[in-house]
């Protein structure tokens, strides 16, 4: 059957989400001025339709409008020689895992591709770089959200799989089924929609799947992340199947790490042991052909074009539990190698090596990182030379996201003073303690506290505190512009407080995060200040950033304004911290090179040594709130629990029909409060939820305070380059026995809808931390751990990666926010229908607290399990990841059990 699927229906549609993405399609284009010395113009080569043996050839630039062919008069023989390199020209369909193909290029390639989003070059472009430059080999188009019968969804790749016949691709997901719709095959909804679990594949044997096992025990599973498919009944006579699998095999990941057979690229990225490969092979060593037993479930996993070297993979062979996904793009790279070196014998010699060189001239919007664009954008007088080793330094060339060039003005020398007390923390009564006695006056006005109060098995060691410091301290409070128009493009207004009280206003036109950027780039400072300092946070700016924030990191607006600052920091130029593992005492004092040193260091030491040990230790108790619920507290709810189930069916439908893999739906609950101390509501917190990443923030002058107890980190930089995420992804209540609490623990493990939103989260983050780091760098050290907590058990997975030494602090920050458990996937779709579905901004919740250090190193976390007690109102927000396994009712119930920890404190505190 045949049948559109561009539109939802009528209860799905959204005038917030219509033309959201896609207002500005084929923007003009200025053609390059830097061209590509001694290249060779490629002739228009087409595999002829009749016989795929001849080929023939035109002269025409134009492809697809070839007249008067000539047939080769005798084929050209195999050449030996192999391409140095292959340049990929790879769409991004504005996915959340494009940087995951990516990076699998830039290793199997030999140098990056150049990244295009669908909608940014005009046809006309396109037929520059690829038939007049000569730019690139081969083009991959990237999975995608929505369907390929609705022409915004994939741009301008229906016109590449159409006419450009004469170069190969390849097309993934939403790609794969471009390529079968735009030959005549009908795209249907799949018998069931399968996110994040993994398949057995049988394949035929071709090239592509060159070395790959096939069939079931094989080893060779791949991820897939798909509620449409091919329907295999439509598929034309030029379309050739190459892989199936059957609807009804789906795995979790656990259920296929009892197979014996994992592949290497698997096996580097998450660990796994690896045991001998087993093939399907003849006697005379040819592949078998398979025959499924089921036809009416089969599912074409993969499809090639009969006289075009056009492929598609259904999969998703980027994702870090795909076996052989790199061996198939080994694969690719060798299909094109044999394509144009059969062609043009000399082609390896005459490869224009620069090919990003060619973008870095085409204006672009301003605002820098789009969900999956976002390369580095320089001006003609900074272009020197094309060199093979530009290039790759290059990020292929198209959007300015690094601010490369340091400024010239306002550059500020700071040096840092500070002293270590060994073994003092315990002696004066631990970090509640020394917080309460230094910093706990005046009811905390100004202060700040990132709170390790959970430090078991390792998971946080340091905490950082302070209040109104020196003479560099500051306040900058952030609000973004009027939105409520939608046409919103970016800026807002910021004000400054200084260390005198002080205050002006500004308007930021390019937005928060370009001023966070500029003010970090413009310090200059000694390392050798901090030597012997085990922590990375010596000083700058720390307090949070709000979800509408968003607004600058790649969404086109932000359908609510947020009733707290989008963003509030204070400049901390003195601190003090905690070393809990060694249980030492860290006092820093940060200036002006040009200015005498203060006397905090000695008052501060002074205070600490008068402490008594019996300074403010709370006793431990048993926390237990699995029967709580906080409408008992008078909290009120944002939706009721009809209202939020619906929601989640309309979520559920969202990703029936392709629109997203997984949408972290949420909502507020809220309490009006009054006067309370909340420094007193924060204790009283930490010590029933103790968290590794919790924080407290009072911006006294805002009437805004933050009692955070969040156990998940969003993103951190340590001073050696390291980038790395901490998702979280699944989580189940405390069991009130010990048998029934590690019965609940081996569920949550198990659970195939918890391992399906945790892989989707972690492909989501190796995309984001692959857009800013070195190729081959990203990995995943641990997969789907299960940590438990005074409340709760969780599922987490850590990202880590190599940051790109030419990308800033904040660029690596504006790559991955908001953070991907906290929106689900693709992430610009995923947000643009959150955004409908929920009534109300987020505020703070959803967003991140931590510092920026002076010295470029940073540390988030993602703002959950927190009450915001902002003008006399205490709100809670919470949420979950809905997936197409997902039930209305469990999520509802695992909403509500995400609020219980922080209600219950403030129940308890009032």
């Amino acid at each position: 059957m045949s049948f559109s699927l561009c539109s939802s229906s009528s209860e799905l549609k959204y005038h917030c989400v219509e033309g959201l993405r896609h207002s500005n399609v084929n923007p003009p284009v200025s053609k390059p001025s830097v061209r590509v010395g001694n290249s060779t113009r490629r002739d228009n080569i087409q595999m002829s339709d009749r016989d795929p043996r001849k080929i023939a050839v035109s002269n025409h630039v134009m492809p697809g409008q070839l007249e008067g062919p000539y047939l080769l008069k005798k084929p050209l023989e195999r050449p030996s020689e192999k391409l140095e390199y292959v340049r990929t020209l790879l769409i991004d369909n504005y996915d959340s895992y494009t940087y995951n193909i990516y990076q699998e290029l830039s290793i199997v390639n030999g140098l990056p591709p150049v990244v295009v989003q669908n909608d940014e070059w005009t046809w006309k472009d396109v037929c520059h770089y690829l038939y007049e430059e000569n730019a690139f080999d081969n083009i991959v188009i990237s999975p995608g959200p929505g369907s390929p019968t609705c022409s915004a969804d994939v741009g301008i790749c229906l016109r590449l799989l159409l006419e450009c016949r004469d170069i190969p691709i390849l097309g993934v997901c939403l790609g794969h089924q471009a390529l079968g719709y735009v030959h005549g095959a009908q795209v249907v909804h799949a018998s069931e929609p399968v996110h994040g679990r993994l398949s057995e594949i049988q394949h035929n044997g071709c090239q592509l799947f060159h070395d790959i096992p096939s069939g079931r025990t094989s080893g060779f599973k791949v991820v897939r992340y798909h509620s449409l498919v091919i329907d295999p009944e439509s598929l034309p006579e030029e379309l050739i199947p190459i892989a199936w699998t059957s609807s009804s095999d789906a795995l979790s990941f656990l259920e296929t790490r009892k197979s014996n057979t994992i592949s290497d690229d698997c096996e580097s990225q998450i660990g796994c042991s690896r045991s001998a490969k087993s093939f399907l092979e003849c006697e005379n060593g040819s592949r078998r052909p398979f025959v499924l037993s089921d036809k009416s479930k089969r599912v074409i996993m993969g499809i090639m074009h009969s006289s075009r070297p056009h492929y598609g993979l259904q999969f998703h062979p980027e994702s870090v539990a795909t076996h052989y996904g790199r061996q198939i793009f080994s694969n690719f790279r060798k299909i094109t190698e044999d394509y144009w070196l059969r062609l043009r014998p000399y082609t390896a010699r005459m490869q224009v090596p620069c090919a990003s060189q060619l973008f870095r001239e085409v204006p672009r919007s301003r605002h820098i990182v789009n969900n999956a664009g976002d390369q580095l954008y320089r001006k003609a007088s900074q272009i020197s030379q094309l060199t093979h080793n530009a290039y790759k330094k290059s990020y292929s060339g198209v959007s300015n996201m690094v601010n490369i060039s340091h400024p010239s003005t306002d550059v500020r020398f700071l040096r840092l003073e500070w002293r270590k007390f060994d073994h003092l923390a315990s002696q004066v009564g631990g970090a509640q303690s020394i917080f309460c006695e230094l910093f706990g006056h005046h009811k905390a006005e100004n202060t700040f506290w990132l709170d390790s109060s959970s430090i078991e098995k390792k998971r946080a060691r340091f905490s950082f505190m302070g209040g109104k410091g020196g003479s560099l301290w500051k306040q900058l409070t952030y609000r973004l512009s009027d939105q409520s128009d939608m046409t919103f493009k970016g800026g807002g207004y910021l004000l400054i407080e200084d260390a005198h009280g002080s205050t002006k206003s500004k308007c930021l036109e390019e937005g928060f995060l370009d001023f966070l950027n500029k003010e970090l780039l413009s310090f200059r400072y000694e390392e050798k200040d901090y030597e012997g300092l085990p922590f990375d946070f010596h000083g700058g700016y720390i307090g949070y950033l709000g979800y509408n924030l968003k607004a600058e990191c790649g969404v086109v607006s932000n359908r609510h304004k947020s009733r707290s600052p989008d963003a509030c920091f204070f400049f901390a130029d003195n601190l003090l911290v905690v070393d809990h593992y060694n249980d030492d005492v860290y006092i820093l004092c940060l200036r002006e090179e040009c200015t005498a040193m203060t006397s905090w260091l000695d008052s501060t030491e002074e205070k600490l040594f008068s402490l008594k040990l019996s300074a403010i230790r709370l006793e431990e108790q048993n926390f237990q709130v699995a029967n709580f619920s906080p409408f008992e507290a008078g909290f009120r709810a944002e939706k009721s629990r009809e209202q939020y189930m619906e929601d989640v069916e309309k979520s559920l439908r969202y990703i029936k029909d392709g629109e997203s893999y997984e949408l972290c739906l949420t909502t507020q609950i809220r309490k009006s409060i009054g006067e309370i101390d909340s420094l007193g509501l924060y204790l009283h917190l930490r010590q029933k939820n103790p968290a590794p990443y919790a924080a407290w923030l009072n911006f006294s002058k805002e009437n805004l305070c933050v009692c955070c107890s969040s156990p998940e980190r969003f993103l951190r930089l340590d001073r050696n380059g390291t980038l790395e995420a901490k998702p979280i992804k699944g989580t189940v209540a405390r069991g009130e026995t010990v048998e029934d609490d590690e019965q609940r623990k081996l569920q949550l493990q198990y659970s195939e809808k918890d391992q399906a939103e945790n892989l989707m989260i972690v492909d989501l983050l190796r995309n984001d931390l692959g857009r800013v780091c070195e190729p081959g760098s990203v990995h995943v050290p641990h997969l789907m751990d299960v940590e438990s907590y005074a409340t709760v058990h969780t599922m987490v997975s850590t990202i880590r990666g190599k940051k790109k030494s030419e990308v800033s602090v904040v660029d690596c920050v504006r790559a991955a926010f908001p953070g991907g458990s906290m929106t689900g996937a693709p992430k610009l779709r995923s947000m643009e229908l959150l955004d409908c579905l929920e009534s109300s901004s987020r505020g703070i919740y959803s967003g991140s607290i931590g510092f920026f250090s002076y010295n470029q190193t940073f540390d988030l976390n993602i703002v959950i399990r927190t009450v915001v007690v902002h003008e006399g109102e205490a709100s809670i927000g919470a949420g979950g990841a809905i997936v197409a396994l997902s039930n209305p009712e469990a999520e509802y119930e695992e909403m509500i059990l995400k609020t219980r920890a922080p209600a219950k404190a403030v129940m308890e505190f009032l």
